[in-house]
């Protein structure tokens, strides 16, 4: 169809003919409402059909999957010896797979214990800046720093430009291939099966309990504070249990008014 025959009923009868969730169609509606947006600027397109158009209902739910120190043995850290650092570091750093995919050995920094997040990577896009569009730096841990060691003792693509985590041939890795080496080394590690972008939520929930919430949203590269405060239910409260145990204490001390007081 040529663009000014699309109609907010056509894209209406398309839409129940989608095998996807709520949430990609959400997205395709998402990118079709850019390539009209971009066709009134740059063709003269009288209209935007797409503003005319539901898009579906996206639940958001603030309850997150994460590996925990109690998962059997010390968690992600069975994967450094299944030769999986890439999934170590991404859940001891909190980078989206496309940081990851991205990240160069320049932006390893072994004397200042951390990693800068200076790119993005995406199959479909290309390489980019990072999702909040701004470079960041993150805390390396010693797990981390060990496991990229022993990789940068390899032969080849050790330079300050290669990659990291490179692909067989030192390109981009493929995404889809991650994920499903991630799978297996799940399986061999025997832990929880979730999903490779729960290892970021690990890092922002484990984080989070020892660190102050503005400093794991530069972190993790959060733009809102909102978004990061989903990881807050997942703090220590012993000591908010101590103190405010104190304050009950303290006010059950209080003389009881006379009754002329009262």
């Amino acid at each position: 169809m040529r663009l000014e025959d699309v109609t907010p009923e056509a894209i209406e009868r398309w839409k129940p003919t989608l095998s996807v969730s709520n949430r990609t169609v959400h997205k395709y509606l998402v990118v079709m409402h850019g390539i009209f947006k971009r066709a009134m600027k740059v063709s003269g397109l009288p209209r935007n059909p797409m503003t005319a158009v539901d898009r579906p209902r996206i639940r958001v739910s603030d309850d997150l999957h994460a590996f925990s120190p109690g998962d059997p043995p010390a968690g992600p850290r069975r994967h450094v010896r299944a030769g999986r650092a890439v999934f170590l570091t991404a859940a001891f750093t909190g980078l989206r797979m496309g940081e990851l995919l991205a990240l160069q050995w320049g932006d390893v920094d072994f004397g200042g214990q951390s990693i800068r997040v200076r790119r993005s990577y995406n199959a479909h896009g290309g390489r980019s800046s990072p999702k909040s569009g701004k470079v960041r730096s993150v805390p390396m841990v010693p797990d981390v720093a060990s496991a990229l060691a022993a990789l940068g003792t390899r032969e080849l693509l050790t330079g300050d430009e290669d990659l990291v985590f490179p692909g067989d041939f030192g390109e981009y890795m493929d995404g889809s291939a991650l994920r499903d080496r991630y799978k297996r080394a799940l399986a061999r590690a025997g832990l929880r099966e979730l999903r490779l972008h729960d290892l970021r939520h690990t890092f922002g929930t484990l984080a989070v309990r020892r660190t102050e919430v503005p400093a794991v949203q530069a972190w993790m590269g959060h733009s809102a504070i909102q978004t990061i405060m989903r990881y807050v239910h997942y703090r220590d409260r012993g000591r908010d249990a101590d103190l405010l145990a104190e304050a009950f204490r303290a006010e059950a001390d209080v003389p009881e008014a006379s009754g002329a007081e009262r």
